[in-house]
């Protein structure tokens, strides 16, 4: 038996959908609406933030991935990223040592790993610290990394992995799956930041890899290639048959639209479009090694991040009928 935490979102439905297509028997976490129906899927209503429900969920599960995570860059939603993000992590760290489960794996980011090292390589065995963190989504992925690790400790047999950023057919009206609406309606800005990127089947693929390998206490960088954000916006323009982004963002444009952004919020009451931690973000060049992975598991090759970007678009088009 599996236990998915967070089996709705982009990671945790397309786990899903791999191990059904592998015959597991899956217990999944919802909070408002299921995924899908499946007869191998038996669907638990409940958060993170419930101890007791994680405990009797998980009595009969032999492995457990950890993917539910508030994804948020804005500074005022930091209380709601800590409880979720690190006291929920908490929560299920203790319930899988209360069950004695066989394995976690945690989904975390690269974004715990600290992102400001212009045009440095980033890789494991780099840690968060306040000069390097860009954003409170950060921290708290840091912190519920530490939970895990406090686990590990504990007895806890369990694995990490440092995702950059997934692509793939979801929600296109938030997380990255936006990038592919935006670009669809020919968003007509671009920024020359360069960062990691990687098909959310690869995050699967190395997800289901890791869990059923020997490894253990450690943690890996999940990126397939490092392009701007222009070079993918062009990929997906082209996947799209739309025009491609035109106009290039300086970092003066960016800190003005934050800033409007931030004034707009006051007034709406809605959460900002842009904030200053993504507005930075998008202009530095971040790079990823995503050697360790590939050393640890020979077999594994990631997909050209071409196929990846044209499947994708194929895949929103039928869901949007374009």
């Amino acid at each position: 038996m599996v236990f998915i935490t967070g089996a709705t979102g982009l990671i945790g439905s397309h786990l899903l959908k791999a191990l059904t297509k592998q015959g597991k028997k899956v217990k999944a976490l919802y909070r408002t609406q299921k995924a899908f129906e499946h007869p191998c899927v038996e669907w638990v209503r409940g958060d993170i933030d419930d101890i007791l429900l994680l405990e009797e969920a998980m009595q009969d599960a032999q492995q457990v991935y950890h993917c539910a995570a508030l994804v948020s860059f804005n500074p005022k939603q930091k209380k709601e990223l800590l409880k979720t993000n690190v006291d929920g992590t908490a929560n299920v760290v203790n319930a899988c040592l209360e069950n004695n489960v066989e394995k976690l794996l945690h989904v975390s980011s690269v974004s715990a790993l600290g992102r400001l090292r212009d045009s440095a390589m980033i890789d494991e065995s780099m840690q968060w610290s306040e000069e390097t963190n860009n954003s409170i989504y950060g921290e708290s992925k840091y912190l519920a990394e530490m939970e895990v690790w406090r686990g590990i400790a504990e007895g806890l047999n369990a694995v990490i992995v440092n995702p950059t950023i997934v692509l793939g057919s979801g929600d296109w009206n938030k997380g990255s799956s936006e990038i592919f609406e935006k670009v669809y309606n020919e968003f007509p800005y671009y920024s020359e930041g360069v960062t990691g990127f990687v098909d959310v089947d690869d995050v699967v693929k190395a997800m289901i890899t890791l869990m059923e390998s020997n490894i253990s206490a450690d943690r890996f960088v999940v990126s397939a290639e490092n392009l701007s954000y222009k070079t993918l916006f062009e990929m997906i323009a082209a996947a799209f048959n739309k025009k491609p982004p035109q106009k290039k963002i300086t970092p003066f444009m960016a800190s003005a639209v934050w800033r409007f952004a931030a004034i707009k919020s006051l007034f709406s009451g809605e959460a900002p479009f842009i904030t200053k931690e993504t507005a930075r973000t998008a202009l530095i060049k971040a790079h990823f090694d995503n050697r360790k992975l590939l050393e640890a598991v020979p077999s594994f090759r990631y997909t050209p991040l071409q196929e990846s970007v044209q499947r994708i678009a194929d895949e929103f088009k039928l869901m949007h009928k374009l």
